[in-house]
Parts: C-alpha cells; sequence; structure tokens
C-alpha cells in the first residue's frame, strides 16, 4: 500500500438552524457530514458515491477549507489542514485543487480563458515569473486538449465539454498532489464523460495525481476509481475496493444502488432482482436512531434502531461495512456488477 496523502478522521459539518429576527438562537442542525473517515492514497483515485442530499459535495468543501468543519481532523500528509489559518493555509491549497460540477458558472464570463487559467499564478506569484505565464498558461491548454492558440477566447465560446477541460487546466496550474473532483462529469453528454474521464486518467499517469471523485453515476465511477466509498445521510455506510464494491456489496443501500443500474441486456434484465426501496431520504436535520439507513431497509430488526452500526469488516466480506445485517446477495447485483 502507498502512503497516505490525506487521513480524514471523524469529520463533522452541521449547518445550524436558527429562529429569531433581531436576536438568533439555534434550535437544530442539519448534520450534512456526520462522523466520516476515509484515507487517500498516493497516485489513488477513491470514488465517493451516494444519493443527491447526502453530503457528498459538502464533504469536498470541508476538506478544501472552503467550509469549516464542526470536528473532526483532515491531515494532508503530517499536517492537519484544519488547524491552518493565513498564510499556511494558502501555500496549503497549492497541493489542494478543486473541479467543479458545473463547467459554465464556475468560470467567469467576464474573464478570457487565459486570464481564468492564469488567474492562481496572481494568488501565488511565486510559483511561475511574470514573464513566462502566458507561455505556462498556453501550456496547459495544450496539456487538457484545447488549442493554445484559443487564450482569449471567452468561456460562452467553448462547449460544456471543453468548459470542463478549462476548469481542469485551471486546478493544474499549481502542479497540485491532490484534486478533488465534484461530480465534473454529470452535466455533459455520456460520449463528453467519457473522453474528460480519459484525460483525467492519462492526467494522473503523467502527473502523479490522487483524486477523490465525486459521482453519482455508478458506471462512470467504475470506470475510473481505485476504491469506492457509499456515502448515506452524512455517514459512510461501505467502502472497499472496485472490485469488492461493485461484485461483492454487503451494505443494502449499496445493493439497491446496484440494482438500479441499467443493465443493455434484455434476458439478463428480465432475471435480475431490482430493489425499490420505500420512503424518502429522511431529513439530516433529524436523522434517525441507529442505522440512518433503517427507514429504507427491507433487513432491519430492533436492534438496527437501538443501535448504530459501526464501519468495520464483516463476515460476509472482509471489506468495512456499517451494517447489523450485512450480507453479499450476487442475485441481486451480479448481473449489474458484470455490466457496469
Amino acid at each position: 500500500m502507498t502512503e497516505a496523502m490525506l487521513t480524514v478522521t471523524d469529520l463533522v459539518k452541521h449547518f445550524p438552524v436558527t429562529r429569531g429576527i433581531i436576536f438568533q438562537r439555534q434550535y437544530a442542525a442539519v448534520k450534512a457530514v456526520d462522523g466520516v473517515s476515509l484515507t487517500l492514497h498516493r497516485g489513488e483515485t477513491l470514488g465517493v458515491v451516494g444519493e443527491s442530499g447526502c453530503g457528498k459535495s459538502t464533504l469536498a468543501k470541508v476538506l478544501m477549507r472552503l467550509e469549516d468543519a464542526t470536528a473532526g481532523s483532515v491531515f494532508y500528509g503530517d499536517r492537519d489542514i484544519m488547524s491552518l489559518r493565513g498564510e499556511s493555509l494558502r501555500r496549503m491549497r497549492r497541493k489542494l485543487q478543486m473541479v467543479l460540477q458545473d463547467p459554465y458558472t464556475s468560470l467567469n464570463p467576464r474573464m478570457t480563458v487565459g486570464d481564468i487559467v492564469g488567474e492562481p499564478f496572481d494568488i501565488h506569484p511565486d510559483v511561475v515569473p511574470r514573464a513566462q505565464r502566458r507561455e505556462r498558461v498556453r501550456s496547459l491548454l495544450d496539456v487538457v486538449g484545447l488549442n493554445p492558440e484559443h487564450i482569449n477566447r471567452y468561456p460562452h465560446q467553448f462547449s460544456g465539454g471543453q468548459r470542463q477541460r478549462i476548469g481542469i487546466a485551471r486546478a493544474l496550474a499549481l502542479r497540485p498532489e491532490i484534486i478533488i473532483c465534484d461530480e465534473p462529469v454529470s452535466a455533459l453528454d455520456v460520449s463528453i464523460q467519457a473522453q474528460v474521464v480519459n484525460l483525467l486518467e492519462r492526467l494522473q499517469d503523467e502527473l502523479g495525481l490522487s483524486y477523490i471523485f465525486i459521482a453519482h453515476d455508478l458506471s462512470v465511477v467504475r470506470h475510473i476509481c481505485d476504491r469506492v466509498a457509499v456515502m448515506y445521510l452524512g455517514k459512510i455506510v461501505e467502502i472497499g475496493t472496485e472490485a469488492e464494491i461493485y461484485t461483492r456489496p454487503t451494505h443494502p443501500y449499496t445493493q439497491a444502488l446496484l440494482s438500479a443500474v441499467p443493465v443493455p441486456d434484455p434476458d439478463a434484465r428480465e432475471h435480475r432482482q431490482v430493489i425499490r426501496l420505500s420512503g424518502d431520504v429522511p431529513s439530516p436535520q433529524n436523522p434517525p436512531s441507529g442505522c440512518r439507513f433503517r427507514t429504507r431497509c427491507w433487513k432491519a430488526t430492533e436492534i438496527c434502531a437501538i443501535e448504530e452500526p459501526p464501519l468495520v469488516p464483516r463476515e460476509a466480506d472482509p471489506h468495512p461495512s456499517a451494517c447489523h445485517h450485512a450480507a453479499v446477495a450476487e442475485h441481486i447485483i451480479g448481473l449489474a456488477g458484470r455490466f457496469l
């Protein structure tokens, strides 16, 4: 196993809910991220998957220090990112960059592509001498598959896939070691998604990057990720290698996600059991006691309401799963796992 680049331990992010106009007081909290622990190794791609509203994007923002954590620690090597302030935080951000979801609103429409990609050099002027910045920007555009001659164009003059490449070039400007990709292909056409994913894989091989890849499309995650963490209502419920998650999932929520994946073979589709979850996702302001998935789980028993299951290896399979009744269900997910 390679060295740990990023170590997240018991990370918590609660958003206060207040009432009152003049004298506001907190009476509740939205528990967006509630005790997440994970590790990213050098050269690895760690996928984070789950339904909308499960806390994936909030986790990314906290890791980038765009939001302050309520509790927990995030170590980049031997440095606690959560304790950094001022200049120390600014310098740390050279090593930890982000690619955002929307390839249009994440770019300033009044700035040229050259100014957008070169903006990190204004914030970190010691990275590239001023006389060399324009050539460095042209080089970055070429690396991500864009024409360097288009350096003076504006974002609206590019397609969605090209705009996402601009965002990737901007993230590469400071030569980071880790890039957090927050659903970077969800707004793109399927064919363009494949091109962007292939670009990210090539850049990882050439530059030795480590990725945290957030997505809800399980086929994209399997294509690019070495390990996958499944997130539900602010918590990691299962984590393992790509093969473990896609062929031997033990948590009912993971099995439900995989059972919903479209299967192209009509004969295989008829013999597959699809899990239809009952009810809606509970409010993160008032999550269920015990196991948070129990209100939608067909395996739930009395212990699920009393005791929160820890994220530990289970007898069904050695990779960690947060379920009292963890078990492999190959008849449910096997076909989807093979076709993904």
